[in-house]
């Protein structure tokens, strides 16, 4: 069953639940690859609809931060279901360890001096390997932590 069949049959089965966040959240997304699919004038693969699915965690993520400071916890509790919702529909991400074995591998394979002002140099090629598995800022961080420490 392909991703945008997974998410009819999973908006069905919400709407039967009378799970309300997942039904608006499932629709919410279903809306945007249609948006997409009209506006480029292309079906989506499974991988296109990745994309955007990763788009909408990014962007209630990025939202979540205002949200704290507002001190709005009625929001940030109904984005954390509505990401807790989507990422049902990614594949599992990277680890902070599995992140760090990638680095290092790009590392050695690059042959590069370990110094801070690599950071663009070694985060090209990780975050190829990495697409769609990891999240760009966890690997950020990962690859700052292995240029600034000696070992």
């Amino acid at each position: 069953m392909s991703l945008k069949e997974t998410l009819t049959a999973d908006f069905k089965q919400a709407m039967k639940a009378k799970d309300e966040i997942a039904k608006n959240t499932i629709n919410l997304a279903r809306a945007a690859i249609k948006q997409y699919e009209v506006d480029n004038r292309e079906e989506l693969d499974d991988a296109g609809i990745l994309k955007i699915l990763q788009k909408q965690v990014k962007m209630r993520k990025d939202a979540l931060a205002d949200f704290e400071k507002a001190g709005r916890q009625d929001l940030v509790d109904a984005y954390t279901s509505e990401i807790a919702v989507l990422e049902k529909y990614m594949p599992q991400q990277m680890g902070k360890d599995e992140i760090r074995k990638v680095v290092e591998e790009v590392f050695a394979s690059l042959g590069i001096e370990r110094d801070r002002k690599m950071m663009g140099k070694l985060m090209g090629p990780v975050m190829q390997k990495v697409k769609g598995l990891a999240d760009g800022g966890l690997v950020r961080e990962v690859v700052t932590e292995f240029l600034t420490s000696g070992n």
